[in-house]
């Protein structure tokens, strides 16, 4: 352990272990989360080491955050020389970067003259600032009677934990315990097309009102990486087009390269060509910095927030600027979107060859991948894989998340695969 946490802990360097961090966290730390299964000390690229001084192949990347994984020296050098020259404004000011990397997202997107981005946090942020964006969608105009009172979403999306992204969010395990949530939110099954036609009919309209806007992943994350059907998307812009709505697609996980693309509604077989009314961006932006954003594609959906309608203290400081504007500028300088689809290639394949019967197959995009299993043992698999050194996320009872840096290399996706060959667990299923 250096010096320097050494201090910052208050902690003698003999109590610096796993077990003696994890004490302390438990009476310092709300259980939000449980108990930690590693205290994580250091990284370094696509690794990371524990309090221990054992070493991890960091395949999750802080839940598809490190996209230039850990330690990186051009995004270290950024976030250092702006924290050193200017660390934090208000929002009644602007800076360089708060502009710059608005304007690089625009470009990014694709986004129409007129549009416009503002800043957060977080995910969940960007998804709340979308939320009051479609609560304003109610009309037509000033003059006329608002009528659009329903939100969308699907069935199995996970928006975030705050109230309003909560209310789109569809798991009743998370919403039951906070309710009452934000109301005219209405949940919608996946993928399923016929549906969203009848929540879209002059029947529902006349008997629930009309929708403000439709709230969807492009492949739902936190439901196991599950990609929405082809066609599925541009199904749903044809609707909400015709009705007005705003058509909002949540790329807190997928945006900023993860799935081999700027955006993942960039790829044909998701998108289709469509062109939403609004982005919501965060997780890798800032390659471990937070930031998030809410990308506003044209002057309509740009102009719902108007002044003194919305605000932030900290999003778009000119730090958090600093880190997304260099973390976009590695992905392209270093070849990034590439690397990712060729390596997330080699992911899939090689795991799918290797013949282990306890894997059913993968699916997802790039590097946001999903490992289906034949049982309900993912969390035996996640504790095997930390124990290898490999840090994964039982994101499913079935199902195992990769997300790792971007950086990761073929060599180490290869690592991944030997792992997945041989991997077993207890005869006697888990059903978790």
């Amino acid at each position: 352990m250096s010096d320097t946490l050494q201090s910052v802990s208050g902690g003698a360097l003999a109590d610096a272990s796993n077990a003696a961090w994890t004490d302390r966290y438990a009476h310092a730390v709300m259980d939000t989360f449980g108990p930690p299964q590693r205290v994580l000390v250091r990284g370094e690229g696509a690794y990371v080491w524990d309090a221990d001084g054992r070493r991890y192949l960091d395949l999750l990347a802080g839940i598809a955050v490190n996209a230039l994984g850990h330690a990186h020296p051009t995004l270290t050098a950024a976030i250092s020389a702006q924290l050193g020259t200017l660390g934090h404004v208000s929002n009644f000011f602007a800076t360089p970067t708060q502009i710059g990397l608005a304007e690089r997202l625009l470009q990014l997107a694709g986004a129409p003259d007129g549009s416009r981005v503002f800043f957060t946090n977080s995910g969940t942020e960007a998804v709340e600032a979308a939320f009051k964006m479609a609560r304003r969608n109610r009309s037509d105009g000033p003059g006329d009677v608002g009528t659009r009172t329903r939100v969308l979403a699907l069935e199995g999306g996970f928006h975030g934990r705050s109230m309003g992204a909560l209310a789109l969010t569809a798991k009743a395990a998370y919403r039951e315990p906070f309710e009452p949530l934000p109301g005219g939110v209405e949940h919608v099954p996946f993928g399923d097309t016929a549906a969203l036609d009848e929540a879209f009919s002059p029947e529902a309209v006349a008997d629930r009102g009309g929708v403000a806007a439709l709230v969807v992943e492009p492949l739902q994350g936190e439901a196991g990486v599950r990609p929405l059907p082809p066609g599925y998307l541009a199904h749903a812009r044809r609707l909400t087009a015709e009705a007005g709505a705003l058509l909002v697609l949540d790329e807190v996980q997928t945006g900023v390269g993860r799935t081999g693309s700027w955006f993942a509604f960039q790829q044909p077989e998701i998108g289709g060509g469509v062109v939403p009314d609004v982005v919501t961006v965060a997780k890798g932006l800032g390659g471990g910095f937070p930031v998030g954003a809410a990308i506003a594609f044209g002057e309509r959906a740009a102009t719902l927030l108007g002044r003194g309608q919305h605000g932030t203290t900290f999003g778009g400081n000119p730090v958090a600027a600093a880190a997304g504007l260099a973390t976009l500028g590695v992905i392209e300088r270093d070849g990034l979107l590439e690397n990712v689809r060729r390596v997330g290639e080699v992911l899939r394949t090689e795991i799918e060859a290797a013949g282990n019967p306890l894997v059913a197959g993968v699916r997802g995009r790039g590097l946001l991948l999903a490992v289906q299993l034949t049982r309900s043992v993912a969390a035996d698999v996640a504790a095997a894989a930390l124990e290898a050194g490999f840090v994964v996320n039982a994101v499913a009872p079935d199902a195992i998340r990769l997300a790792p840096p971007l950086i990761l290399t073929a060599d180490q996706a290869r690592d991944v695969a030997r792992f997945f060959a041989t991997v077993t667990v207890p005869s006697a299923d888990r059903e978790s």
